[in-house]
């Protein structure tokens, strides 16, 4: 007899989340009275904007936002977002039929796979990558083809290295800069090679540029739409969990190709309510937010990055300064066998001897393994105590051996 509780096949292709395994293991932690130093999940630190707030507050308050809101979003928020990529990148939208909110872009990401790819499929998808761009096509049943990056590239996507019989049955094609989870960096000229590829091999693009403003150093981030015929190839995702310190909102947005965002919008039609319209509110005004905000929030994460990179030299990481994102993506130590120490062994090791919390590179793919993500969500004095920690623990980097006691 059939177990009645026996789950869908697709949930046993997904390889397991770490991040859940790593909120186990920090409860425990917890129970074992020691102060916890969370930088593992790119959870922003620091309160909402007041502005953002105080528009929520008084959107709550009004009962005309307490039905179902519109699927497509409502035309202040589209409205917002047009207007936003207009200031940001001279790139004109369609706020009727071009852009499409969203429950955060995890859950868009998610869904546009379910709604473009069919069992099968082949799916292109970098390795490392942010977890959602290929759990979504394994959900959907697709086949993933991973684009393995490496750091001698700079960690871009070498698009030579994937063969044409599998370029010409690809169907959909992921990628993602500024990098989550290396902070690499894409130039313009990159953006035109995968517009390219694209168009040659008759594939869907799907670029996740949610670290966008988190640039530095005099760095502007690229968009896809900036590229001429990308809007005929695909969409570009964005969130406002990191600029805006939104995380817990829930709130992102979808812009691009006609098309494609209706078939989205056809599909999360069946699957939810969209987002509730006093949310929606905040957003808009979030987006809105005088660019001083932002110059605020790349201060922040650039010094951060700055102070966190010198402590880890101190430690023997040399760590190139990134240029975007709020992420230090750092090799863990050589085994005395000269191979680099597993990257959960590591991050569980750190945590279990410092509280210290970091996510092994595993977690984004197997390009990822002999790496370890350590997330720039607390202040300098923060990061300094973790330092500490790690040195008082013995935990530093070498190239031939780990030290780690």
């Amino acid at each position: 007899m059939t177990d009645l509780f026996t789950p869908a096949q697709r949930l046993n292709k997904l390889p397991p989340y770490v991040f859940a395994r790593l909120d186990e293991l920090k409860a425990r932690t917890r129970e074992r009275g020691l102060d916890l130093i969370d930088l593992g999940m790119g959870n922003p630190d620091g309160p909402t904007p007041a502005a953002v707030v105080e528009a929520a507050q008084e959107a709550i308050a009004d009962a005309s936002n307490h039905g179902y809101p519109p699927f497509e979003g409502t035309s202040n928020f589209r409205e917002a977002i047009a207007n936003w990529y207009y200031r940001r990148y001279s790139v004109q939208l369609d706020p009727n039929g071009e852009a499409l909110p969203l429950l955060g872009s995890k859950e868009g990401l998610t869904h546009l796979a379910l709604a473009y790819v069919d069992p099968g499929d082949i799916v292109l998808v970098p390795s490392p990558a942010y977890p959602a761009h290929f759990r979504g096509p394994l959900i959907a049943g697709g086949n993933v083809y991973p684009m393995v990056m490496r750091p001698e590239n700079d960690w871009l996507i070498d698009l030579s290295e994937i063969p044409p019989e599998v370029a010409c049955k690809a169907k959909v094609l992921y990628f993602n800069y500024p990098n989550n989870p290396t902070s690499a960096i894409a130039p313009r000229s990159f953006f035109e090679e995968i517009v390219d590829f694209a168009r040659t091999y008759n594939i869907l693009l799907v670029h996740d540029l949610c670290y966008a403003e988190l640039a530095f150093d005099g760095y502007e981030p690229t968009s896809l739409l900036e590229i001429s015929g990308a809007r005929e190839l695909g969409v570009e995702f964005h969130t406002l969990s990191k600029t805006y310190n939104m995380a817990g909102w829930r709130v992102g947005f979808v812009v691009g190709n006609r098309q494609i965002i209706q078939s989205l919008r056809t599909l999360k039609t069946n699957l939810d309510y969209g987002i509730f319209a006093a949310i929606q509110t905040a957003a808009q005004t979030a987006l809105n937010l005088p660019d001083s905000h932002l110059k605020t929030v790349q201060q922040r994460y650039s010094q951060r990055r700055d102070f966190l990179i010198a402590e880890l030299a101190e430690l023997g990481w040399d760590v190139p300064p990134s240029r975007a994102t709020m992420y230090l993506w750092i090799p863990t130590p050589r085994t005395a066998e000269g191979q680099a120490e597993d990257s959960t062994d590591f991050a569980l090791r750190v945590l279990e001897t410092t509280g210290v919390v970091v996510t092994p590179g595993s977690a984004f793919g197997g390009g990822g393994e002999g790496y370890v993500r350590v997330s720039l969500i607390a202040d300098c004095d923060r990061l300094g105590d973790a330092m500490q920690r790690w040195a008082k623990a013995g935990i530093r980097y070498s190239r031939s051996r780990a030290i780690c006691e």
